[in-house]
């Protein structure tokens, strides 16, 4: 085939799978990658499109927002919040990995613990510091992931990047592990964070518990649901019936589904709103910026017409004009 005639075909193939939008907030289960949790989901779904807004390792519970169809244009604004997790870490061990899927590569005593010296340690970390993300990451170096080069035995040099702790507090302790809470900015390697604090110490630490709790601006974690939680709606089962839902073969209570998924803009609480007049949402979508009584002066508002239809993101410019940033096709 010529190459116009296969750019054609991709024009003209039809995407399968239901039309989806909105966010489901997942309670990922362990012992799944993030990948592989998104199309379990997008499987249950039957939906065309769907990502997910920042992977969690496959030890790590918790908060993974799932992005559907037109909601995939605002996962980089996911990607790039802040976030909060639970961990705990075994102290005296250091593995391969820095969490409990490593090898063990050195054991050391823990020194005798007490609340005052652990809150010092921990206290060292708050506010803005740099990090040097952990050879098992999907980092790219050269065009290829970290963690397959560290497979290889083969380590890199990586260097430092920005992270900022906002607030880190000691949740409980024993002589030999730590329970911690932390709200931190994007890019934050708790793994790494957890090895630094095992060397503060003294004695060398690893991951061997992590649950992600929010998901700026998703900061209730009550929204959440179980991947079993889905599985059970989805065949139209209460969620106390005496089923392994694991079995349920058909799924296809998709207005259920559809009703645990939030709103797109919801992704997108932390702009100021902007309301505008039929005329003037017509020539945003047509690419053009329009003045707007009482806007903001700078960054980004989401954009509704009239007081309930969103339709996008817009930029403030310098001239008081809002220009269109991102504009979302829903029916």
């Amino acid at each position: 085939m010529a190459k116009t005639d296969y750019s054609m075909a991709r024009k003209n193939r039809v995407r399968r799978g239901r039309k989806v939008n909105g966010v489901l907030l997942l309670d990922k289960p362990a012992g799944h990658s993030s990948n592989q949790i998104l199309q379990l989901v997008k499987r249950v779904y039957k939906a065309a499109k769907a990502g997910h807004t920042g992977s969690l390792d496959p030890i790590a519970t918790g908060m993974l927002p799932i992005c559907f169809g037109e909601a995939t244009k605002v996962s980089a604004f996911l990607l790039d919040s802040d976030k909060t997790y639970i961990f705990k870490c075994t102290l005296g061990i250091k593995t391969t990995t820095a969490d409990t899927e490593g090898e063990i590569v050195l054991q050391r005593k823990v020194p005798k613990l007490t609340e005052k010296l652990i809150n010092a340690t921990l206290s060292k970390f708050e506010g803005e510091t740099e990090q040097i993300p952990p050879m098992y990451s999907a980092l790219k170096y050269q065009g290829k992931r970290l963690y397959e080069l560290a497979r290889q035995g083969i380590e890199v040099e990586r260097k430092a990047r920005k992270i900022t702790l906002y607030n880190i507090k000691l949740l409980d302790f024993n002589e030999s592990e730590l329970e911690v809470k932390v709200s931190c900015s994007k890019g934050t390697y708790i793994r790494t964070l957890v090895e630094d604090i095992g060397e503060i110490l003294g004695c060398g630490a690893h991951v061997c518990e992590l649950r992600r709790t929010a998901v700026s601006p998703y900061t209730d974690s009550e929204q959440m649901i179980s991947y079993e939680e889905l599985i059970a709606i989805a065949a139209g089962l209460n969620l106390g019936d005496d089923q392994n839902v694991n079995q349920v073969q058909e799924v296809d209570n998709f207005v259920g589904l559809d009703q645990l998924l939030l709103p797109i803009e919801s992704a997108l609480s932390d702009w100021p709103e902007i309301q505008l007049t039929g005329d003037s949402a017509y020539y945003i979508c047509q690419g053009q910026a329009v003045r707007v009584a009482q806007a903001p002066s700078s960054g980004l508002v989401r954009l509704y017409k009239g007081e309930k239809q969103f339709i996008g993101l817009g930029q403030m410019q310098d001239d008081g004009k809002v220009a269109p940033k991102r504009i979302f096709l829903i029916d």
